[in-house]
């Protein structure tokens, strides 16, 4: 049976609301532990869910029936905090499970599990503070703002890079072409180093919202690196899984690289 502690603060920042975290207990513990980020375009979402259209107890439910507690994290919202603070309070909830982690029987170094917006901010997370993590899994994540224009619009790329309007742009602060150093600071394809833990990248082959480029770059970049990746190609799935034909795979294959992360860590 799961356990859940809900509304734990794990940072206080002056001037700004407290951020907080559930934490979803299996029911043996002491256990390894998922940090998991929201998706939502940094400007909305909810760390209750973990991907839009997926029930609870099939996601966090799922990964503590495998005896791997969740820490769902909050973090500051675009129309809160632009980039880097979002990445900033990531690296925040990491700092409290050292502190905190053991009296609630957690152990070991976290997987930071991050969909769509969140993947990005795990992904960069795990770029700020590389030796504690033991890996990343990154569904469908934005990857190179760069390129995104060209992904999205290959006809047009200007008309994202010089809007206003995009999620990309309210993270930034202004359009991603107007900001080329924020942007390439925000890319983890662009910011990857050797020193990273291994990534399991999944992404859907039918994304319109996010294209699939994204995920390839990053992977390309990982690989270039030497850091070990696995690339998960859905067919005929696009953002949130929607028409994938077996959304439970795709949980116990990430579960699955969670758990082999943990037994690494551990030698």
């Amino acid at each position: 049976m799961t356990t859940v502690l809900r509304d734990v603060v794990f940072a206080e920042r002056i001037g700004f609301r407290p951020l907080s975290l559930d934490l979803h207990l299996p029911e043996a513990l002491p256990a390894p532990v998922v940090v998991f980020v929201h998706g939502g375009g940094w400007r909305l979402g909810s760390r209750r869910t973990f991907t839009p259209g997926i029930p609870e107890a099939a996601s966090f439910g799922r990964i503590t029936a495998a005896g791997v507690a969740v820490a769902s994290v909050d973090h500051r919202l675009s129309g809160e905090a632009r980039f880097p603070g979002p990445v900033e309070d990531v690296v925040l909830a990491l700092d409290w499970l050292e502190r905190e982690g053991a009296r609630h029987g957690l152990e070991g170094r976290p997987v930071l599990w991050g969909e769509s917006s969140g993947a990005h901010l795990a992904a960069l997370a795990a770029i700020a503070a590389p030796d504690r993590v033991a890996g990343v899994i990154d569904w469908y994540g934005p990857a190179d703002l760069t390129t995104l224009g060209r992904h999205l619009f290959p006809d047009d790329p200007d008309r994202f890079d010089h809007d206003a309007g995009t999620r990309e742009a309210g993270l930034l602060g202004g359009p991603v072409g107007l900001l080329p150093d924020a942007a390439l600071a925000a890319s983890p394809a662009r910011q990857v180093t050797p020193a990273l833990p291994p990534f399991l990248v999944a992404h859907g082959e039918a994304d319109d919202l996010m294209p699939i480029a994204q995920s390839e770059a990053l992977v390309a970049a990982l690989q270039a690196a030497g850091v070990a990746v696995e690339f998960h190609r859905e067919r005929g799935a696009g953002h949130f899984w929607r028409g994938a034909t077996d959304a439970g795979a795709l949980f116990d294959r990430a579960i699955g690289f969670a758990r082999e992360r943990f037994r690494a860590a551990a030698r």
